[in-house]
């Protein structure tokens, strides 16, 4: 039970199921994102979000740390190396969990307990089945896609004994990620975090008992990840299956509801395929840094873990824009919707403008935590002010994404994004890169291809009619004065 959650039960005058059927009476708590101020709803929802991918970012930045600090650059390569063919398979988990995410928020936000929760054991059973089938293709093609994207000699046996620990515990991953989505898509965001915090101060201990006190060197790394995925994971199943809310989690209900197996998928897949093709295009981009050796990898790696700060407003406000939407959707709230959607772009703009400023200014400073080596932070810090001078488009995108996601629409950014950050980009290098040879050329085709991204989703988001047409036929829904922003 979230601290400070009022229980009570009212009648909601929401249709829904077939004509004449009105909706039932559903628990309400402080996790409806329906009512009160659009800013704050959105605000107070985001910050555990944010506070979380802290911590998830924390862990990763310290994994690189201990590897770069206290083992070798090869090992800091290897990291790096190994992050875009883990976010290859994990991506597509996770848009298939969006997917799951706004179904259930959609329900909450209608009142329809019986369909969520047939949502949520169904989201169960697919995370069940898929990590099975993640575990073993991970074991499979680790060595494979190393080689194929060329990483070097003196980096392969790390990057692939990492990711073989790593996909060999993938099952602690991929269900704190759909316990955390369910959570979330009901308005919890809190708990998440508080999990998240958990596994974070776990991994961090266990890098320094592993790597510095065990002298496991990148093994050590790998297993501390591992286990406090574990433990979050733990976390997160116990309080879906003792919470007496309407999204509970009973095992003897955990199974494959056709309707809602076949709904998560239709929403998720394309996010799914997004991610996978986008992380798929991002190992591609990896042999290009590749090709510069083992000081261009450690650079690009410790940049990674700069850059993913930066990241985390982004992920942060577009999965609170995603639960508002399809929460607001569901209670058919239209008006509120676009007027969450520009707060949101608001507040994330400005968190986005404040940190790339710092993060151009701080360049060299901010790699040097991972290394001390001269080659590696001139490579690192002119990657990371290339993408800090574009950073302010990525909200356009993010938020776009998030909301049209938010309203079922997954396969609107799909497009857009597999056309800009794939096909675009991928073209774009291999154009540009066998013309000059310039590690920082490759770097460049991600501000041109975020533009073109956020012009395009722009120009739909205005001119298309992408909410539900009951917003203009019926007119029903009035916003409270106390809704206003």
């Amino acid at each position: 039970m979230i601290k400070g959650m009022a229980k009570t039960e009212r009648q909601v005058g929401h249709r829904h199921g077939r004509p004449g059927k009105w909706g039932v009476v559903l628990q309400q708590s402080d996790t409806d994102m329906i009512e009160g101020g659009i800013f704050k709803s959105i605000l107070w929802f985001s910050i555990p979000l944010l506070i979380g991918n802290f911590f998830q970012q924390l862990y990763n930045t310290v994994d690189s740390y201990v590897v770069g600090n206290f083992v070798n650059t090869n090992a800091l390569a290897a990291v790096g190396a190994s992050t875009p063919v883990i976010n290859m398979l994990v991506g597509f988990f996770m848009g298939l969990s969006a997917g799951a995410g706004v179904v259930i928020s959609q329900y909450f936000g209608g009142k329809q307990k019986e369909e969520m929760s047939r949502a949520v054991h169904s989201s169960v059973a697919l995370t069940a089945l898929l990590s099975i089938v993640f575990t073993g293709a991970g074991m499979v093609l680790t060595k494979p896609l190393l080689r194929a994207i060329g990483v070097p000699e003196e980096v392969l046996p790390h990057s692939s004994l990492y990711l073989l620990i790593y996909f060999g515990g993938i099952t602690f991953s991929l269900f704190y990620n759909m316990g955390a989505g369910i959570l979330r898509a009901v308005g919890d965001s809190k708990h998440p975090l508080i999990y998240l915090a958990v596994a974070s101060l776990v991994n961090i201990a266990l890098d320094f008992l592993f790597v510095c006190g065990f002298h496991m060197g990148i093994a050590g790394v790998a297993i501390a990840t591992i286990i406090a995925q574990a433990v979050s994971s733990a976390m997160v199943l116990y309080k879906l299956m003792h919470t007496q809310e309407d999204y509970r989690i009973e095992l003897r209900k955990v199974r494959f509801h056709k309707k809602m197996v076949r709904r998560i998928v239709s929403l998720g897949f394309p996010a799914a395929l997004q991610q996978s093709i986008t992380s798929f295009s991002n190992v591609v981009v990896q042999s290009y840094i590749n090709f510069f050796g083992a000081a261009a990898m450690a650079g690009y790696s410790a940049m990674l873990r700069i850059d993913g700060f930066l990241q985390l407003p982004l992920q942060s406000f577009n999965m609170a824009i995603t639960t508002f939407v399809g929460q607001n959707i569901g209670a058919r709230k239209y008006k509120r919707v676009k007027k969450g959607i520009w707060a949101a772009w608001a507040m994330c703009s400005l968190v986005i403008l404040v940190g790339s400023v710092c993060m151009y200014f701080f360049a060299s400073f901010l790699i040097s935590i991972f290394t001390d080596d001269a080659q590696v932070i001139a490579n690192g810090s002119g990657m990371l002010r290339i993408f800090s001078t574009a950073y302010i488009i990525l909200p356009v995108i993010q938020i776009l994404n998030g909301a049209l996601r938010g309203a079922g629409l997954s396969k609107i950014p799909m497009f857009f994004m597999l056309g800009c950050f794939v096909v675009l980009r991928q073209i774009y290098l291999m154009i540009a890169v066998p013309m000059t040879h310039n590690m920082f050329v490759v770097l460049t085709g991600w501000p041109v291809t975020w533009v073109i991204c956020a012009i395009g989703m722009l120009i739909y988001y205005v001119k298309a009619d992408w909410l539900p047409k009951e917003a203009e036929e019926q007119g029903e829904v009035k916003i409270n004065q106390c809704e206003q922003i």
